[in-house]
């Protein structure tokens, strides 16, 4: 797949994807978590098998299990899922970079699978498409879609163009791999886990051409430098001079094509000075588009205001993201629905689609399944931050004024039912490496 808006870049071999071994929360730590899987440590861990289940009270309990588990190692799949929600235990996660909530991967999310909601979606006032009308598609171009891996099935439809990779990482993190299957070329968002990424790209026998990365933070951004050194002329898009091994530093509206997909690089700065959000769509498909929002919106939530003001996320989320056509597909950088929709029922405790959404969230949440995608027009049935105009959720703030009611409801999600501190991923990492070892022992 050639890199129409910026040349051609050289391949990520896949030799050199069986040779990588580094990427984020290697180390002896890792090595020791490998060893520990390989003889059936673990107690209570949830096993991936795709349907929902949980896996008992550790293989070391469940002969076949543990024999399964070492057939699957010498075969090199670990834990990927066999697309029906593909979940995976947190010790694996924790070799590759840091825990992961359960190891959430839903292998390919479908477009044209029914919206992953309970509830029927009431249409909404159609949105201006801010982008050249879709020509029809050459012949033989195929369609564009998401393939599904969770339930209900395999979408119909002939060979499709693209399918995204959900793939959970550290304690709540979601990185994407898209996926031109036409060309067998891909491109990453946000690789925050370098070592579990290129396992991903060697066993899809694709090639890792480009990563687009929303904003610098180190749960987004980490595994850029190790990704740039394994895979010589690969690309990295980004907004932020502050994004590791940047290549390329793309203009807010700056369009990107990759094969048959096209990449809109929306300008969103609030939650870093420098984030940027990425709509994917293919001409002529009838298929929804993508929108990979980074941590600018969230299933049912929105970023914090770290280095922006609310005017900022209201334009943001009204002008930028809010124009988007309602059925735009969203991928956020964050398992956080559970805890996003508590607050909206404390918003609107009479809304009965932000009920019902958070009871389907809890039942994903418990099978260790993700939420992701949501779309547009859902989002604006239970998600506050794009509600501020309503009668119920200015009376919450006692603002009228939208931008005034978006920094009250900001202000309020902050100090909402704060988790139990933890440990910073980072500091976990440093433990299990033994960097602070020196500092603990006895004099």
């Amino acid at each position: 797949m050639a890199l129409v808006a910026a040349g051609g870049a050289a391949p990520c071999p896949v030799a050199a994807l069986h040779r990588a071994g580094g990427g984020g929360g290697e180390g002896k730590g890792g090595e020791r978590r490998k060893r520990k899987r390989r003889e059936g440590w673990g107690k209570g861990k949830r096993e991936g098998n795709g349907k929902g289940e949980k896996g008992g009270k550790g293989r070391e309990k469940e002969g076949k299990e543990k024999e399964r588990g070492k057939e699957e190692e010498k075969e090199g799949r670990g834990r990927e899922g066999n697309g029906k929600g593909g979940r995976e235990g947190r010790k694996e996660e924790e070799k590759e970079g840091g825990k992961g909530k359960g190891g959430r991967e839903g292998d390919e999310v479908g477009r044209r699978l029914p919206p992953p909601q309970p509830f029927p979606s009431p249409p909404l006032p159609s949105r201006p498409f801010p982008f050249p009308p879709r020509p029809a598609p050459p012949a033989g171009s195929g369609r564009l879609r998401l393939r599904g891996g969770g339930p209900g099935g395999v979408p119909a439809g002939g060979p499709g163009i693209m399918k995204v990779k959900v793939v959970s990482v550290l304690e709540d993190n979601y990185m994407y791999l898209v996926i031109e299957e036409r060309t067998r070329d891909a491109v990453a968002v946000d690789a925050a886990v370098p070592k579990r990424l290129l396992e991903i790209v060697r066993r899809e026998e694709v090639v890792l051409r480009a990563v687009l990365t929303t904003h610098h933070h180190w749960d987004h951004a980490r595994g850029n430098e190790e990704l740039a050194r394994l895979c010589p002329g690969l690309r990295v898009y980004g907004a932020d001079e502050r994004i590791g091994a940047l290549t390329h530093k793309v203009a807010p509206n700056e369009e990107l094509t990759f094969g048959a997909i096209h990449v809109r690089c929306l300008f969103t700065p609030c939650h870093t000075s420098g984030h940027m959000c990425y709509f994917m769509w293919e001409d002529g498909s009838p298929d929804a588009p993508a929108l990979f929002s980074g941590d600018t919106l969230f299933v049912g939530g929105c970023g914090k205001f770290f280095e922006g003001t609310a005017e900022q996320m209201y334009t943001n989320l009204t002008q930028v993201l809010g124009a988007l056509p309602k059925e735009t597909k969203v991928f956020c950088g964050h398992e956080c629905t559970v805890r996003n929709l508590k607050f909206a029922l404390k918003v609107e405790p009479e809304n009965e689609a932000v009920k019902k959404k958070l009871a389907w969230a809890k039942q994903r949440d418990d099978d260790d399944l993700p939420t992701v995608p949501s779309t547009l027009q859902e989002e604006f049935l239970y998600n506050p931050f794009l509600r501020v105009t309503e009668e119920a959720v200015q009376k919450f703030t006692g603002k009228t004024e939208p931008v005034e009611v978006l920094r009250a409801l900001r202000t309020e999600k902050d100090n909402f039912k704060k988790p139990k501190e933890r440990p910073h991923p980072q500091a976990v990492l440093a433990f299990d490496w033994g960097l602070f070892s020196p500092f603990l022992e006895k004099k």
